[in-house]
């Protein structure tokens, strides 16, 4: 075979060699006990000449290291400003139930609000007293204001849907919040679920946390997505969305009650994931550039964004959390925070979805997060 290339290799325990063959598009392993073929998806070719380390690792299974070429996504998914620009009009869901919260929407303003770290920064700017202290930006009828993590809109935007009476409506009621209220009253609660949606920021204006809202066009098919793989996406779209326009790659995520959760570092975006169905058993094989593969078998390509991670519940590692707030200019995400702790336990779970030995870098914690 022209693209092919054999490598042999002794696995800890065994007396036999095997042979390993590499070609295009697939490995095969060949021993004096069976021979095995793992085919990989169209999108990922390997570069068999590269091929030049090869290891067993006990309890782990089979690395190499070589060249690979991936086929890059088709479409990227539009931001949510370049979503809600369209001339479209938009219905939002609760993300827990299905419920309508917004039904047939065209905003004819869609800005994007100042991040939430604006206001420090006005002393530089003027010469004379902050004209902006005590202000808010605040949307007005057919308005929609985006932040980092959440969308505003007018009260008046907010209607039951047609054929459904006020009582018996699923769309949430935001309670009318003023000062002498407390923050708990401020809540937007779902009718239906009781899910926390958002929370009144003024008589006039409710925000919505992107993390609880799923936002479609109203000639679309209401699809529904598991909670795991709907907080993952939006995440991974708002850390892409992030790097891209800020050039800034650590993040703390912080929740709404000032507490802060977890220290995030992206790392890249051009890793491919591909996922191996064997017997019934699931593996992993990561791809970008020269990195690490453990393989298994064949099945399906999926891009990832892979990051660092590091909790800082309970007051831990308090000194690297003051260097990136002061020092690395770090940007801060602020979700709920059961959002918060969602995000940690789906980062725990693909960080131990990984091998041992690639779990760790340094002091930090390796994950991935699907595009």
């Amino acid at each position: 075979m022209g693209n092919d290339h054999r490598q042999r290799s002794g696995l800890e325990g065994k007396r036999f060699p095997i042979d390993i063959s590499v070609s295009q598009s697939s490995l095969q392993i060949q021993s004096p006990d069976n021979s095995e073929e793992f085919l990989l998806p169209p999108e990922v070719k390997l570069v068999p000449a590269t091929c030049r380390y090869v290891q067993h690792v006990s309890g782990e299974g089979l690395y190499m290291r070589l060249k690979t070429q991936a086929v890059p996504p088709a479409e990227i998914a539009p931001t949510f400003k370049e979503l809600l620009k369209t001339k479209e009009k938009f219905t939002f869901y609760c993300q827990s139930c299905g419920a309508v919260v917004l039904q047939q929407q065209q905003f004819l303003r869609v800005l994007p609000l100042p991040s939430e770290n604006w206001s420090s920064l006005v002393e530089e700017w003027c010469c004379h007293p902050d004209p902006f202290a005590n202000r808010s930006c605040l949307p007005k009828v057919n308005d929609c204001f985006l932040g980092d993590t959440f969308l505003l809109v007018n009260k008046a935007n907010i209607s039951a849907p047609p054929g459904e009476s006020n009582e018996m409506s699923s769309v949430p009621h935001p309670v009318d919040a003023d000062v002498s209220k407390s923050k708990e009253n401020t809540k937007v609660v779902c009718k239906r679920c009781k899910a926390i949606l958002g929370e009144t920021v003024s008589s006039d204006a409710v925000k919505y946390y992107l993390t609880e809202v799923i936002i479609q066009p109203s000639s679309q098919a209401y699809n529904m997505s598991s909670r795991k793989q709907f907080v993952e996406n939006i995440i991974v779209q708002l850390l892409m969305e992030l790097s891209a326009s800020r050039s800034t790659f650590r993040f703390c995520i912080q929740g709404q009650d000032g507490k802060l959760y977890l220290l995030l570092w992206l790392l890249n975006v051009d890793t491919v994931l591909v996922e191996l169905i064997k017997s019934g058993s699931v593996g992993s094989c990561f791809f970008s550039g020269s990195s690490s593969c453990v393989s298994k078998n064949t099945s399906e390509v999926q891009n990832v964004a892979r990051v660092l991670y590091m909790t800082c519940v309970n007051n831990t590692n308090t000194e690297l959390v003051d260097k990136w707030m002061n020092e690395t200019g770090a940007h801060s995400l602020t979700l709920p925070p059961s959002t918060c702790l969602e995000l940690i336990l789906l980062l725990s779970l693909n960080n131990t979805s990984l091998p041992h030995s690639l779990r760790f870098m340094n002091n930090w914690k390796v994950a991935y997060l699907k595009i």
